[in-house]
């Protein structure tokens, strides 16, 4: 018995030992990215040589047990460089921030040169969209749709064609959203809107894009009144390899892309290379397509101050489009049903458009980075773009005839020309819209003690060719046209010449920008101011005879100034608030200051005054993130020009000055991961957009050289073309290993129909139609597997899966009612599948 005691006495001892020995310490810290300070959910977290490992929570938090002794800790992220960190445990520790960098090279650098806010520091509003959420929900949605779970953000396809999505943001069109690549501004120079046809293909090279409401992190004097859309594309790989994949989907939808990078190689040289092919039929009618898109990447590591890169992407692209809108009872009475469309036909048994646009808008970069010391870092981009394209249009004094079964009757339109002693009466002209446009961006970055100070230069040039060319003479042997006031007014014009109108608009633009950012544990603060002059020049061909002076106007100059600002103060670890405010002016656009369609300069063009607050708060943990804004934005005195033309080349111009128009709201959104495998995302913003004042309209008539004026009434009319109350809930659930599963559902409410509130020249008119409610439900998956040896990943979408009829944009009538608004409706059902296999 006492050995049998003893023995066991023994055992436990041993036993004891071992505890001892295996004594374990609870590792904790937080994964995130080494720039902008960004949680990164999901990444693991494993100890070398074992399979043991962690992933990180929504706030990235980790904690892994691990023995008490000295181990390599393995941190990993898809998109980041893989990072070791040797760590000796000898309890509980935590490792704090573990900052991870991107696996492209020099990416880096662009992440600061464009402004990129970072999480918990920057005081503004932000979401981020990454490349892998592009990826999986995409699928055959506009680009600017995968933004549409984003609080106060309304996008559509607007009439369905290839690239002709729309984005509002905080109830602003994208004339009023600051829209960058790579830092680089892409608004029109002319008229400060974004085309999205332009950049179809920019989808496939983006690495991540963020959405900053309200002023943004930007420090540029950009017109970003609702926001700024921040677009980062992929810059060379470090690792040699590459991707290929392929896509099919309803309507003849195909896409075929690839990706191949050197990677880093020994003499500090590296290149990617990216391409797609992408065309189909079109869902709605008539609307069939094909584009392209490349990308291209050259780096060259000079040493370990010096970098320089080459970057040049575009997309060249055609489609048909579905361009009038129409009554509700008309689509109710078409059999092609909500895909109808009024601006196709057939020509000789093919599809022919009155509606077609064609572009190529490639960007062409080269960045400099420059680490002067330790503190002090200087950013360069000379970029230019050379853009050619279009888009076909009916012209002349006959309207084309229609078939029985309402389609365009382009064949009937031949042979009326053939038979006409007058020349063509109906014609197709291409709207030219071709440009060049060159520019320097560079910012000189300093930190002194606890500040860093940002200054530098925005620089650019831009020169836009204007003009109707004729396409097709439809028949006819010529055109007769009268506009052109040095050629003979019976000259006969055939297919290149140009008709209606042929002008040179120009823009320079010199802007200067200076911030200083304070941060310190838990505070931070900045800013910033900046001022830029913007010139506009017209040069006429058609209204001025070559040889008068007039042909080319004077230079017309606009200064233009912002002042921002906004602190951060985290609380704790798991709460910050922020706040910012800004006031800027802005300069009016090139229409406005030649809104005669000649050289005339309207003396009445003013700049306008936009002043915008902003307050939110933030928790983070690893089961809960939230977000909370509440903003205001008053745009003062905002400017509308209208010009109505008289006889000959005389206009009357109507200046109409005063109108105000107040966006507030408020914004929450969240995300919650309950268990391991299961993400949930949920959103709701809710606007009140509302015009604040009347005015009196200056109604100029230059041939007389008298003014009067014209009351307009817009007092309180909701402002309309975006939905003001939106909601959505995002789920993501891994239900096997690999195996992922999405729902998104979106609502959106008060959305009332696109008005010209210059219009409103009725005291106590009632709101433009308020258009109904309606709800989608997108789903997609996502495999991971093996195919013979390399990594392959399974794609499908279904959009609107359960095929909800609705109204999407409307255009408000004289009665304001649904029985004449004219409107798009939206996609119904729609699928996509894809398989990319990465060697």
């Amino acid at each position: 018995m006492k050995r049998t005691f003893k023995q066991l006495s023994l055992l436990l001892a041993f036993v004891g030992l071992a505890n001892v020995s295996i004594a374990q310490g609870l590792v904790k810290g937080f994964v995130v990215d080494a720039t902008t300070n960004e949680a990164l959910i999901g990444a693991t977290i494993r100890i070398d040589g074992t399979t043991q490992g962690a992933a990180t929570s929504l706030d990235g938090s980790f904690s892994l047990k691990v023995g008490t002794r000295a181990v390599k800790l393995i941190f990993s992220y898809v998109g980041y460089t893989e990072l070791s960190k040797e760590v000796t445990v000898s309890g509980d520790m935590s490792l704090g921030n573990v900052g991870l960098n991107s696996s492209s090279i020099g990416m880096q650098e662009i992440v600061i040169s464009a402004s990129i806010a970072k999480d918990r520091q920057t005081p503004v509003a932000v979401a981020n969209i990454k490349a892998e959420i592009i990826q999986d929900k995409l699928g055959t949605q506009e680009f600017p749709e995968i933004l549409k779970s984003t609080p106060s953000v309304y996008a559509t396809k607007s009439g369905g064609g290839y690239g002709d999505g729309r984005i509002n943001l905080r109830g602003f069109d994208s004339n009023n959203i600051g829209v960058l690549i790579n830092g680089v501004p892409v608004n029109d120079m002319e008229s400060g809107k974004v085309y999205w046809s332009n950049w179809a293909g920019l989808s496939d090279v983006t690495r991540t894009m963020q959405v900053q409401r309200g002023l943004g992190a930007s420090k540029l004097a950009l017109s970003s009144v609702g926001g700024t859309i921040n677009i980062v594309t992929n810059s060379t790989e470090a690792k040699e390899g590459g991707v290929i994949s392929y896509a099919t989907g309803d309507d003849g939808y195909t896409k075929k892309s690839f990706t191949v990078s050197t990677g880093m190689l020994k003499n500090g040289w590296a290149v990617t290379i990216s391409g797609a092919k992408t065309n189909g039929d079109g869902y709605v009618k008539g609307t069939d397509f094909d584009g392209y898109s490349y990308f291209l990447n050259v780096s060259k590591r000079i040493n370990d101050r010096h970098q320089i890169s080459y970057t040049i992407f575009g997309a060249p692209q055609w489609h048909n489009q579905r361009y009038t809108r129409s009554l509700i009872q008309a689509y109710r009475d078409s059999p092609d049903g909500i895909k109808m469309n009024l601006d196709y036909g057939y020509k000789n048994g093919k599809i022919f458009s009155s509606s077609y646009n064609y572009y190529h808008k490639p960007q062409m970069s080269i960045n400099h980075f420059w680490k002067i010391n330790d503190n002090t870092n200087l950013s360069t981009a000379v970029y230019a773009s050379i853009a050619t394209g279009g888009g076909r249009r009916l012209y002349g004094p006959t309207a084309i005839s229609r078939t029985p079964e309402g389609y365009q009757d382009w064949d009937s339109a031949v042979q009326n020309n053939a038979a006409s002693l007058n020349g063509s009466q109906t014609i197709t002209a291409n709207a030219i819209n071709a440009h060049n446009w060159y520019g320097i961006l560079s910012s000189l970055n300093t930190k002194v003690n606890n500040i860093n100070i940002t200054g530098g230069v925005d620089a650019r040039y831009y020169k836009g060719f204007h003009a109707y060319k004729i396409d097709d003479l439809l028949g006819g042997k010529y055109y007769l046209d009268s506009y052109d006031i040095n050629k003979n007014p019976g000259t006969t014009l055939k297919k290149g010449d140009y008709v209606s109108y042929h002008y040179l608009g120009e823009v320079l633009w010199e802007g200067l920008f200076l911030q200083g950012e304070y941060v310190k544990d838990k505070f931070s603060a900045f800013i910033s101011g900046a001022a830029s002059n913007t010139s506009y020049r017209r040069t006429d061909y058609f209204n001025y005879l070559n040889s008068d002076p007039n042909q080319v106007s004077p230079w017309q100059n606009f200064i233009g100034w912002s002042v921002k600002g906004g602190a951060n103060y985290n609380i704790n670890e798991y709460h910050n608030v922020f706040f910012n405010a800004g006031y800027f002016t802005r300069a009016p656009y090139f229409n406005s200051v030649f809104a005669s369609k000649n050289n005339v300069v309207n003396t009445g063009s003013k700049n306008e005054r936009i002043l915008s607050t902003e307050v939110g708060y933030g928790f983070r943990s690893h089961i809960l993130t939230f977000n909370l804004s509440l903003y205001r934005t008053a745009w003062l005195d905002k400017a509308f020009v209208r010009s109505t033309k008289l006889q000959g080349n005389d206009y009357q111009i109507t200046n109409i000055l005063g109108i105000d128009a107040l966006h507030q709201g408020v914004e929450i959104e969240c995300s919650i991961k309950p268990i391991e495998k299961l993400v949930i995302n949920a959103m709701v913003s809710i606007g009140d957009w509302k015009w604040t004042s009347n005015a009196n309209a200056a109604v100029s008539n230059e041939s007389a050289g008298t003014t009067s004026y014209q009351y307009v009434y817009a007092k309180d009319i909701h402002v309309g073309d975006a939905a003001q109350t939106t909601a959505a809930i995002n789920f993501d659930y891994e239900i096997l290993p690999k195996f992922k599963i999405g729902f998104d559902y979106n609502y959106y409410d008060n959305l009332y129909a696109y008005f010209d509130v210059t219009n409103r020249s009725k005291e106590n008119d009632p709101d433009a139609w308020k258009m109904p409610s309606y709800q989608l439900v997108d789903f997609n998956l996502k495999y991971d597997f093996k195919l013979g040896g390399l990594n392959a990943t399974l794609l499908s979408n279904v959009d609107n899966i359960f095929n909800v009829e609705y109204i999407s944009d409307a255009n408000d009538g004289s009665n304001h009612s649904y029985s004449d608004a004219t409107v798009y409706y939206g996609f119904g059902r729609t699928w996509s599948a894809a398989l990319r296999i990465r060697f």
